[in-house]
């Protein structure tokens, strides 16, 4: 058994947080204030090769092991939880296309997607339908050689920019529900609608929109992986390895509250010591160091255990646990840094308002609960080894 990364991990985590400290984390507080895209980071994307991550070499990706993955998010959302979001769909989506995807699907986009030449996101949740997805409404009607697609899709990451952007429909009207859901990659020119964006607490430095299909024709060359009724298996197997994204950045915001906070208490000064000599303050840091490498671990774990295959339960456990985690260990920080921890001039305000979403994201907490108690009385899972 090892709990350490080896020398490649090492490496590229190195390179990683070389690349956050010097073009993230420096601009970070201003282009959030100012809602800046931020453009530059992006480049830096490119130039590493991170829109790749998930795709095969020989599309010109990466194709990196899933622990490398989660190092790319934790340490991104340890800078700058918000510019996580371009990578988080965009590597969910390459990966759904060269998993699923025909043959000539994959020739057409991945590569453009390895180089961030072409950006995407995926279009799922509905504003009647956001853990229920059987209950989506938008339609493709099947008009010859095309699909006829009508629906609104909501809190779309990336919209603005995906091309083409994977969107979940129903074909048909079977029962159960999920066997008539398919995914039609729809490229921007098609003719949908960003109709808005949407105003969020945090997790800003990337678009969250509402997209209109008003009579989108598609030609049905688009259907993913060439048949209908396989849209809910393709999206929810993208999930599982997207709850190891969200674990992964909930691990990163941690870590910087952390950070923030043990630096804090050594250099305030009150009743003539620094606050970091108080037994409460102490306690503080130790529960968020102990909670936060708790976290790293099960999300290493569970990014290992994906490698080999399905990790429903296991996904769940990690994005649970370290969502959880990251929003105590902002509270504390919070606490910790008293009235400046409010003040936007301290890191920990951003931290504070960006940690809720990864108790939200890619499936509630409470749904996280229910797949684990399922999958462990059903005997899929299993504590212990």
């Amino acid at each position: 058994m090892d709990f350490e990364l080896n020398d490649d991990q090492r490496m590229f985590r190195r390179t990683l947080r070389d690349f956050v400290d010097k073009e993230i984390i420096p601009v970070a507080a201003e282009w959030e204030r100012e809602g800046r895209h931020p453009e530059e980071i992006i480049e830096g994307f490119r130039r590493l090769g991170l829109f790749g991550v998930t795709i095969p070499e020989e599309y010109g990706g990466l194709d990196l092991d899933r622990v490398s993955f989660a190092l790319v998010f934790e340490e991104i959302a340890r800078g700058w939880m918000g510019v996580a979001g371009v990578l988080g769909s965009h590597t969910l989506s390459a990966w759904m296309i060269a998993r699923y995807g025909t043959e000539e699907q994959r020739a057409a986009y991945l590569p453009d997607l390895a180089t961030g030449a072409r950006r995407t996101g995926i279009a799922l949740t509905e504003p009647g339908a956001g853990t229920d997805l059987q209950g989506i409404q938008t339609r493709a009607v099947r008009d010859g050689d095309e699909y006829v697609v009508h629906g609104t899709k909501t809190w779309i990451t990336n919209a603005r920019h995906a091309d083409p952007l994977p969107v979940l429909v129903k074909t048909s009207d079977a029962d159960p529900p999920h066997k008539g859901m398919s995914v039609l990659l729809i490229e921007a020119d098609r003719g949908f609608t960003v109709s808005r964006d949407l105003p969020k607490l945090g997790y800003k430095g990337t678009e969250t929109c509402e997209v209109v299909f008003d009579g989108v024709r598609v030609p049905a060359s688009a259907l993913l992986g060439g048949a209908e009724g396989r849209g809910m298996q393709q999206v929810l197997s993208a999930l599982e390895l997207g709850r190891v994204n969200i674990a992964a950045r909930a691990v990163g915001v941690a870590q910087c509250a952390y950070e923030a906070a043990l630096t804090y208490s050594r250099e305030r000064q009150a009743f003539g010591q620094p606050i970091g000599d108080f037994q409460a303050i102490q306690l503080k840091i130790a529960d968020m160091a102990t909670d936060i490498q708790a976290a790293r671990l099960l999300t290493y774990w569970a990014a290992t255990r994906s490698q080999a295959g399905a990790v429903n339960a296991e996904a769940a456990m990690a994005k649970y646990f370290a969502s959880e985690v990251a929003l105590r260990a902002t509270m504390e920080s919070m606490r910790i840094h008293g009235g400046y921890g409010y003040s936007q001039e301290f890191v920990v305000e951003r931290l504070y308002r960006d940690a809720p979403l990864m108790a939200i994201g890619e499936g509630t907490n409470d749904v996280q609960r229910m797949v684990i108690a399922r999958s462990l009385l059903s005997g899929a899972a299993k504590v212990g080894w």
